[in-house]
């Protein structure tokens, strides 16, 4: 069979996936007990364990009062969470568990000793090779691996705090062991520490010792050095060679500077006199007192002359002897710039003789201070290593009395201190009966729940035809079925008739008012009995009953296949009242719609099989019963007919009780059926409205299959358009060949 496109062409039906609960609660509901039940009788039988826990803090222990000066933040301890991580190691360390192990005698109890009042299965066992002997194992290893089992050390998170927990079967135990692992972590940090510090002292005294002559032999050849070589030292911790050479390289320095000034003043003073120029623009010619007075002069004989010209002549005696003075003033000033180049010119070359023995001294200052600085070379080395000698020994003396003076006072701050000692539990921390009978409660309605549901599930119960599918064949969809041999058993019928009460039986009236309002029925052709076409008599002509001639709706099987054709209707419901005789109603129209080219299946849900019998060979083939019980698929309960293309579903072989119980999934199955073919035509033999309720769907046509117009057929019609449908219409097999008869030329066996 094939499954392809199975999961996009169904989907889950909730519904009757969670009424499978409702209808198994009572199993849930039991299984659920059980199981808490067995729940609270383990619970209360296990062995109670209590649990304590201590908390460590790391922190310094060094006060800033009695912190040596000399320790820097090396030496405190790392308080970051690598240093936490790996105090926790410590504290659960072998070393540390062997101490408690030992100090409160633990291998004594049958509790840390695996080897101590072996049940008797537990011997068998080692007896027979499937356990490991206990004995084999030393007692002190036995004991730590229990301890481990029943500690937990952990950090806090986001703090200096190191948590110990035990558990143990005895409430005291419980306390003591953590309180035992903080006293025992605390006095090995001790310990360490009085270690660490006795190996300081040990090893501080022989090297101070050996300072103090190292840094004496270092100064005592710094000053011998010194002394060889002469290296007087002037002010700011020079040599004496170095200080003054450069006291006289800024005396040159100076020197050069008035030199380059005198001449620079000099070739002005020069420049202005061969040019005619003025000299006031000279500085130093400005600053004679002698010029400064001539000028006074000159510009008094300035100001008479120009205050005479107002009256006089240039040609005056007064002005020419006034004219004559100014020019005297002129060559008076000329010949002092002339005197103060001169001494200008005299300073600079004095300058330059100063220069010139400078520049002696700096040369052989410079070849002394070279020398002096190689032998400051040597001297500084020298230097450099009797202060590092003196500073290591001041380092050394200072870290020995730290450490001595703690000693003598056995005073040894240890990095951590217990902040919260265990006490005795009062309430065992397992078992929780409440709890633990509650989630055993919970879990297994959850789990029987799922158990249920999936069981449904894959069942094929839940599932429902996707919306708007189109299967392009029947074999897609896909049931899980256990396959079983069909067996020659009389079913009973699927579809169970209703009887009418007496209030919903219509009077006769009605009926006939009903009848007045219907069009006139056409004469029908001639036709034999149902008996008769039975018996394989040939037709004859058909003469109409004396029943009314106007009927609701009546038409022959032609009209009745014309109708399902033009309308587009999915689904023909067929309803025979008078029974197996006019079931014949329904292949009718089968064929005839199937011989118009669509794809036809019928659907036989009679109790005796009347509408299929006439199609197949063996009223013993798996049907729909072997479906709905879930023995067959699609494939194994679709048959062809034997004279016209329709397909036929028999109403099959299965325990009909055991299919009653599944009917929910007719929907599933009509939808199923509806979506792979054109037509379906489901002959329900005798039923009412309720029994065809669940095979209504859209596109659905409600006939009546009617023999003879008689109350029954009457009381039939009334029931279902009284009970929502009104279109019913009347189709008869009157006139028609027989189903199972060949028509020839128009239908061969399939």
């Amino acid at each position: 069979m094939s499954v392809q496109s199975a999961a996009a062409d169904v989907d889950v039906d909730l519904r009757q996936l969670f009424a499978s609960l409702a209808r198994n609660w009572l199993r849930i509901l039991v299984v659920a007990l059980l199981v808490t039940g067995l729940a609270y009788a383990l619970a209360w039988l296990a062995t109670p364990h209590y649990k304590a826990e201590t908390q460590i803090k790391i922190e310094t222990g060094e006060s800033v009062y009695t912190r040596p000066n000399n320790t820097n933040d090396n030496d405190k301890p790392i308080l970051d969470e690598e240093g936490i991580a790996t105090e926790v190691q410590v504290v659960s360390s072998s070393d540390i568990l062997n101490q408690v192990a030992l100090k409160l005698n633990l291998a004594r109890l049958p509790e840390f000793d695996d080897a101590a009042n072996m049940s008797a299965l537990s011997k068998f066992l080692v007896i027979a090779g499937l356990k490991s002997d206990p004995e084999e194992i030393p007692v002190e290893e036995r004991v730590l691996k229990k301890m481990r089992e029943k500690l937990n050390v952990y950090s806090v998170e986001k703090t200096r705090i190191i948590a110990i927990e035990f558990s143990s079967e005895d409430a005291k135990l419980a306390a003591a062991i953590p309180n035992a692992i903080a006293e025992a972590y605390i006095a090995s940090q001790g310990s360490a520490k009085i270690k660490s510090n006795s190996a300081a002292t040990a090893f501080l005294g022989p090297e101070i010792a050996d300072l103090q002559q190292k840094v004496k032999d270092a100064e005592a050849k710094v000053a011998a050095y010194r002394a060889q070589s002469d290296l007087l030292m002037g002010g700011n911790n020079s040599v004496l060679a170095t200080q003054q050479l450069s006291e006289l390289s800024s005396e040159l320095s100076r020197v050069r500077a008035n030199r380059g000034a005198a001449e620079a003043t000099a070739e002005s003073v020069r420049n202005a006199l061969r040019g005619g120029g003025s000299l006031d623009a000279v500085p130093e010619v400005l600053s004679s007192e002698l010029i400064q007075r001539l000028r006074e002069r000159q510009v008094e004989l300035k100001a008479n002359i120009a205050d005479l010209s107002t009256t006089l002549l240039d040609n005056h005696p007064r002005i020419r002897a006034l004219k004559s003075q100014l020019a005297d003033l002129d060559r008076q000033i000329r010949n002092e710039a002339e005197k103060i180049m001169k001494g200008l010119m005299t300073q600079a070359q004095t300058a330059q003789a100063r220069e010139k023995q400078l520049v002696a001294d700096v040369n052989t200052l410079k070849a002394a201070s070279a020398r002096a600085g190689e032998e400051q070379v040597e001297l500084d080395a020298l230097q450099r290593d009797a202060t590092a000698r003196r500073q290591q020994l001041e380092s050394y003396q200072a870290n020995y009395l730290a450490a001595a003076s703690r000693n003598d006072r056995n005073y040894l701050p240890v990095d951590a201190r217990v902040v919260s000692l265990a006490q005795v539990p009062s309430e065992p921390y397992f078992p929780k009966i409440l709890p633990i009978v509650g989630a055993a409660f919970v879990g297994s309605l959850l789990l029987m729940a799922i158990v249920t549901l999936l069981k449904e599930l894959f069942s094929g119960r839940a599932m429902r035809p996707a919306a708007g599918a189109r299967f392009e064949r029947i074999e897609q969809v896909a049931m899980p079925v256990v396959q079983q041999e069909p067996t020659a058993v009389r079913q009973e019928p699927l579809v169970v008739r209703r009887e009418p009460m007496a209030a919903e039986i219509p009077m006769a009236g009605e009926i006939e008012e009903a009848w007045d309002y219907a069009t006139e029925a056409e004469a029908e052709p001639d036709t034999v009995s149902a008996a008769e076409a039975a018996a394989g008599y040939e037709p004859a002509e058909y003469e109409p009953a004396e029943s009314p001639r106007a009927t609701l709706g009546e038409v022959d099987i032609d009209r009745a296949a014309e109708k399902l054709i033009s309308t587009g209707a999915a689904r023909a419901i067929f309803v025979s009242p008078e029974g197996d005789e006019a079931a014949a109603s329904a292949v009718l129209v089968a064929r005839e719609v199937s011989d118009a080219g669509l794809r036809v299946l019928l659907l036989d849900l009679t109790a005796s099989g009347a509408a299929s019998r006439p199609m197949l060979e063996s009223g013993l083939f798996p049907g729909i019963t072997n479906l709905l019980a879930s023995e067959a698929q699609f494939s194994d309960v679709i048959h062809p007919d034997l004279y016209s293309d329709c397909h036929v579903i028999p109403v099959g072989t299965a325990d009909p009780i055991r299919a009653m119980r599944a009917a929910d999934r007719l929907p599933i199955i009509m939808q199923s059926l509806t979506t792979a073919y054109d037509l379906v035509v489901v002959e329900c033999g005798p039923a009412d409205a309720q029994g065809i309720s669940r095979l209504v769907g859209e596109g659905t046509e409600v006939f009546l299959s009617m023999l003879e117009p008689d109350d029954e057929v009457t009381q039939a019609a009334v029931s279902l358009i009284e009970s929502g449908y009104p279109d019913l219409t009347l189709v008869t097999p009157v006139g028609h060949v027989t189903p199972g008869t060949p028509v020839p030329g128009r239908r061969s066996a399939a």
